[in-house]
């Protein structure tokens, strides 16, 4: 047996590389990526500096080296044959493995109208630089779809004196994943800041002149982006007989149908206790799983139990939410120095907690809320509500409670 083969050097296949270490592992570890660069964080690919795409490291050569890890960049895995356990790669090499680690993440969802070749995509730091160096003060960029990959760059690229066009599907700007207020705040926001919406409307056309829609009007553009999401990256899994649905399915250990084979990160659709799976798309989920996985992996049998939770700057705006806000559930808003937060409840549990303030000041509140959460309390929505209630009082009463 060949240790341990991990497929996909982003955020949660290098962090659970290390993990395996920090757990005890000592066998060989195998890690393999398909950029041609040292694994690196995706959200600082839209601050640029000097107008220069920077490229923030998950990890130095050196540190691979001292932990023992091999990293085959540059290469992906073409085939998987559970039953045998091996992995063939790109280059024909085959790699056998004691367990594997399925960590091949999302890729950007395509659009299918006329010409949508031309549209670039922003999840790689090649895709990065592909888009900044092509915009300049005076340039117009059209954004398709106003989710919160898009509304990042455009807040990005206003910062840059480029006129920002965002057309969106839907009615609503941040539909999904933004509680509905803030949602609304942040929409406001950019109109404010001269970003031009073109709302509940489809895309038919993408020619040289711009994006046509299709209600017939043209969104003359110099560059034309698409962000209408990602899809898990599941091609791997799929042809080898792994199941799959929304992701890879796992179980609450994060292992798959396939004996010794495990996901994480964004590919990765885990069992929820009440049934189903469900897929969690962020930074902080990809590293938590790593090491929840990492940690099974090397012998442990852990239930991945964490908490989602993502923020995303606009402006000077800084948004976070933690747990899964649900439109059913009773919502208590709190006033801050730095913004608002709102609570939500389920039943009188506290489920959820989003904060929407400017720069990072509101995230020492989110953390606290974040350890409600864990507590499983159930607050008084009044205690919640006044500012001059301490959050973290709430949080000693609970534990000592």
């Amino acid at each position: 047996m060949d240790g341990i083969v991990i497929i996909g050097a982003g955020e949660s296949g290098t962090r659970a590389a290390f993990a395996l270490r920090e757990a005890g592992y000592c066998g060989s570890v195998t890690l393999v990526g398909a950029e041609p660069h040292l694994p690196y964080e995706r959200p600082p690919l839209s601050k640029t500096v000097n107008g220069a795409v920077q490229m923030k490291l998950i990890c130095a050569a050196e540190a691979l080296e001292a932990a023992g890890i091999t990293y085959l960049k540059g290469l992906s895995a073409a085939k998987l044959d559970a039953g045998a356990e091996t992995v063939g790669l790109s280059d024909g090499r085959v790699l056998r493995y004691e367990k594997l680690l399925l960590a091949t993440g999302a890729r950007p969802r395509r659009l299918t109208c006329q010409g949508a070749a031309r549209a670039l995509d922003f999840r790689t730091h090649a895709d990065a630089e592909a888009i900044f160096s092509r915009v300049a003060p005076g340039r117009n960029v059209a954004i398709i779809g106003a989710g919160l990959i898009g509304m990042e760059l455009a807040s990005v690229l206003r910062g840059k004196d480029v006129a920002v066009s965002v057309i969106e599907a839907a009615p609503k700007p941040l539909g999904r994943a933004v509680p509905a207020r803030f949602a609304e705040k942040l929409h406001a926001r950019h109109a404010a800041e001269g970003v031009r919406f073109h709302l509940d409307r489809g895309v038919a056309a993408i020619s040289d002149d711009g994006v046509t829609l299709t209600d017939g009007s043209v969104v003359h553009a110099d560059l034309v982006v698409g962000a209408i999401g990602v899809l898990p990256d599941i091609v791997l899994a799929e042809a080898s007989g792994l199941a799959t649905g929304n992701g890879i399915l796992t179980d609450t250990c994060l292992r798959t149908s396939a004996p010794n084979v495990f996901a994480a990160g964004d590919c990765a659709a885990v069992a929820q206790p009440g049934g189903g799976h469900f897929r969690y798309e962020s930074w902080w989920n990809a590293r938590t799983q790593a090491e929840t996985v990492a940690r099974n992996m090397a012998g442990a049998a852990e239930t991945f139990s964490a908490l989602p939770w993502f923020w995303s700057d606009q402006y000077d705006l800084g948004l976070q939410v933690v747990g899964m806000p649900h439109s059913t559930h009773q919502i208590v808003l709190r006033s801050a120095t730095d913004g608002e937060l709102e609570f939500y409840l389920d039943d009188g549990r506290l489920v959820a907690a989003a904060g929407l303030g400017i720069g990072n000041g509101l995230a020492r509140d989110i953390k606290l809320a974040e350890m409600l959460i864990a507590a499983g309390i159930s607050p008084e929505p009044g205690e919640i509500a006044d500012p001059r209630v301490n959050l973290k009082t709430l949080l000693k009463g609970a534990r000592a409670a």
